[in-house]
């Protein structure tokens, strides 16, 4: 198997197991508040984590070097999470997908003013064609749109401005605290809230969210695998296999099946972004954040490694030829 069919496997197989992950989110979103959802998620992924920042021999302290950087990273990671999850409660997965692919368009808009990345007309035309994408899964005027359709949008925008933050102050951070801050805030923000919506768990439903938390990890092993083995123009694009897995897990488990606007959206959101990742693979002047940021929005609930901070594990493992 060569190298590039082995990453885009291994980030086959970690994009679904994310979708197994988001069908539990939404079983459990039936019944529990996201808060609790998202409360509980971060306090399991904490001995996970633990077994993660043993491992870090990466000398520095836990304060971050630049403070304000972080802290706006922490508040789009808390909101990302609160928003994917509420999102997923309420809304057919394959419409809470159709719009978070919109994430990566945005990535290239916001690139501009914080990265000083330079897009040009052939970019910028295939982010406006995914932006109306986005628009014909909302159907604006024909569709009543409620507060799911806004939080896969919050997703979308605040995972967006997460990812180009961490390719702004990714190689000057240790990993370790780029990571960690949005899980503790998640855990006291969402802490805080939680006597306002608490639900008693059976032990049945906190195992299920204890396999949120081992599908993230488990999903993000995968993920790096993948980066590890191939190319970032062959990974990348294999986030688009989760509209796949949401229509089969949407029929199966909810009797959902997506519509033709969502189809058609979809598929117009899915060939601009695959438009971008193949002509930023080619340009030898961007700084490519898109396939630098390109994987699942954080949602700051487990201690997961993004393609922007990979690079280092890619140096020290580079890939086979």
């Amino acid at each position: 198997m060569t190298p590039n069919a082995k990453g885009a496997l291994l980030a086959l197989v970690a994009f679904g197991v994310f979708s197994t992950h988001d069908v539990v989110i939404k079983v459990l979103g039936a019944t529990y508040s996201p808060i609790q959802i998202v409360f509980f998620s971060v306090l399991f992924s904490f001995p996970l984590a633990t077994m993660w920042l043993l491992r870090d021999q990466t000398s520095g302290t836990l304060i971050p070097r630049h403070p304000y950087w972080m802290m706006a990273r922490t508040i789009a990671a808390v909101i990302t999470g609160f928003s994917a999850f509420y999102a997923f409660s309420v809304l057919p997965l394959a419409q809470v997908y159709a719009i978070i692919f919109a994430s990566p368009l945005l990535i290239t808009v916001l690139a501009i003013p914080v990265l000083g990345e330079e897009v040009r007309l052939r970019r910028w035309l295939a982010v406006l064609v995914g932006l109306c994408g986005v628009l014909v899964v909302l159907r604006p005027g024909q569709t009543d749109l409620g507060l799911g359709h806004l939080a896969a949008l919050a997703c979308a925008v605040a995972g967006a401005f997460a990812s180009v933050i961490v390719r702004k102050i990714g190689r000057e951070e240790r990993t370790v605290v780029i990571m960690l801050y949005p899980m503790m805030a998640n855990f006291l923000v969402m802490g805080a809230l939680l006597p306002t919506v608490y639900v008693p768990m059976p032990i049945e439903d906190l195992g299920r969210i204890a396999i949120v938390a081992v599908f993230a990890w488990i999903a993000g092993r995968f993920l790096i695998g993948a980066y590890n083995a191939g190319e970032a123009v062959i990974v990348a694009p294999m986030q688009y296999s989760q509209i796949l897995w949401a229509t089969a897990y949407g029929a199966f488990f909810f009797a959902e099946y997506p519509d033709i606007g969502t189809l058609i959206g979809s598929s117009i959101i899915i060939a601009s972004g695959l438009y971008i990742v193949l002509r930023e693979s080619r340009s030898k002047t961007s700084n490519t954040p898109v396939l630098r940021t390109r994987s699942r929005p954080e949602t700051g609930t487990s201690l997961r490694i993004g393609p922007s901070l990979w690079p280092r594990q890619i140096r020290r493992n580079p890939p086979k030829s």
